[in-house]
């Protein structure tokens, strides 16, 4: 399926509509339109297996940019919003973009990044940006049938640096491929999330980002009806919900957190009723919120845990959740393997580092030491994300941590995110990181960075009350010593939290890079 083949058999219907602006684009009008930006790649000289560069905030012409790729046979590389010149300046140079496509509410960055590279051609969309030509104006007049050479594009996304630099994840470009080429998505969402072409879908992420922009294409690909908000918010999430009769949305957990800390009669006032399956993924759930979810919203909850990279993937449903309380499910692409630091398998009941077996291991352009690192040292077919987790008798995954987050106390190894989970359950806490921090006699020690709900003013009496409210549920070697509060804390808006800014804090450190 593609979305031209639904701009022949059903052209009027909404491919998607914007939550705010309410704008809607038909089948026809995307595929018209990726047809004659298509038209615009070939013109300027783009051809099969080269790169563009989409640096945008969500906009009803993001897909009709990232569709023409697709059918040009180019590589979309979607460059988060976030990011200063000198960062968007290296992603473009990095992955070798030959234009630069930018939205007009990121005009200052776009102008400073336009001083900074040497493109063939940049284009601006929702607006005009100095040095930037209209796309909207050069699109209109191309024509609207296909180019002669269709043939299958696909992203190439960054990771999101939490640990320095990002590298862009370059999958093989096969030529000739066709624009209507099945793929492992697909399959997982129809068999899975049980995609329909009557299905509506509600996307509350940037799509910049993996997730949300694969999935959305993924359900646009069956013909479903996508609902895009430009921005999260807790009570319009749910408003939509209502409005439209959402049958499938993704989130993240701290989206979660912040519906369930909605007053209850804001929460209760929306009929959440047409909703058949909320997938959530990007960062560990803490099981009360998820209990939460599941009793508000029924067992259409589903989760799974993967990567940008693509190299394995597991799936648990509300069902087999309950049942196994804090599990991301059991793998649906390739084979798991826990493993220690030399490359052995682990038994069963052990953490260890997740691997997976079966499926491609990731490359990472112009990196080829973190693509080596990512190989099991026995397995080298075997790839991991880096993430260290154990799997139960029922094989049933669990994630303990980050391996680069495990902190090290008196040679004991302690997990944050066991203390995050019961911390983010607190009435006054809005959201938490738990890192490491140094201590003379221990090496690390732990420690809390609290950023508090609105209205709830910092006090040693609020910390003495959030460490007590851990120590009631979790043994104390793996409770906070002490707790520090943040006004906010860096979390990209996927929901990953940039934990290495918050630690290297206390490590004297100033280096790290926000992406």
């Amino acid at each position: 399926m593609h979305p031209s083949h639904h701009a022949r058999t059903k052209p009027d219907a909404p491919a998607y509509i914007m939550a705010n602006s309410g704008e809607t684009v038909t089948f026809k009008q995307l595929d018209d339109r990726s047809n004659q930006i298509a038209h615009l790649f070939r013109e300027l000289g783009l051809n099969p297996g080269d790169t563009i560069a989409i640096f945008a905030e969500n906009s009803p012409r993001y897909f009709e940019i990232a569709w023409a790729a697709q059918r040009s046979g180019l590589y979309y590389v979607c460059i988060s919003s976030r990011l200063t010149a000198p960062e968007v300046e290296y992603i473009v140079s990095d992955s070798g973009s030959r234009i630069l496509i930018a939205s007009a509410g990121l005009a200052p960055v776009a102008r400073e990044a336009n001083a900074i590279t040497e493109l063939e051609a940049y284009w601006s969309i929702d607006g005009d940006i100095e040095g930037f030509a209209s796309l909207e104006k050069l699109r209109d007049s191309k024509p609207t049938t296909p180019i002669s050479d269709e043939m299958h594009g696909t992203d190439m996304l960054y990771s999101s640096g939490t640990t320095g630099r990002p590298k862009g994840i370059r999958p093989a470009f096969v030529p000739d491929t066709p624009i209507d080429e099945p793929n492992v998505l697909m399959a997982l969402a129809k068999a899975l999330a049980r995609a329909e072409d009557d299905s509506i879908y509600l996307s509350p992420a940037p799509l910049y980002h993996a997730a949300p922009l694969r999935w959305c294409m993924t359900f646009t690909r069956f013909g479903s009806t996508l609902i895009i908000m430009e921005k999260f918010d807790p009570e319009k999430f749910l408003a939509l919900v209502e409005k439209y009769k959402v049958t499938h949305s993704q989130l993240v957990p701290t989206m979660f957190v912040k519906m369930l800390k909605l007053p209850k009669d804001v929460r209760e006032k929306y009929d959440v009723s047409s909703l058949e399956c909320a997938i959530h993924a990007a960062a560990p759930c803490p099981v009360p919120v998820k209990e939460q979810m599941i009793e508000w919203w029924g067992p259409v909850i589903e989760e799974y845990y993967a990567g940008s990279e693509g190299n394995g993937m597991t799936w648990i449903g509300s069902k087999d959740w309950l049942a196994h309380k804090g599990s991301v499910g059991k793998p649906v692409h390739g084979q798991l393997h826990i493993c220690d630091d030399e490359g052995n398998e682990l038994p069963v009941g052990e953490a260890g580092t997740i691997y997976y077996s079966g499926t491609t291991p990731p490359s990472y352009h112009n990196d080829p030491e973190k693509t080596a690192g990512a190989r099991n040292p026995k397995h080298t077919e075997w790839s991991t994300l880096g993430d260290v987790g154990r799997v139960d008798e029922d094989g049933f995954l669990y994630l303990t941590d980050r391996k680069a987050f495990m902190i090290i106390s008196g040679g004991v190894n302690i997990y944050p995110q066991e203390a995050e989970n019961v911390l983010i359950t607190h009435p006054k806490v809005a959201d938490v990181a738990v890192i490491g921090v140094p201590n003379e006699e221990f090496g690390e020690e732990v420690k809390a960075v609290v950023q508090l709900q609105p209205g709830i003013a910092a006090s040693k009496e609020v910390e003495e009350e959030l460490l007590e409210f851990c120590r009631a549920r979790l043994a104390k070697i793996k409770c906070p010593k002490s707790v520090d509060f943040d006004p906010e804390l860096p979390r990209h808006p996927t929901g990953k939290l940039y934990k290495r800014l918050v630690r290297d804090r206390y490590w004297g450190k100033h280096d790290s890079t926000i992406v």
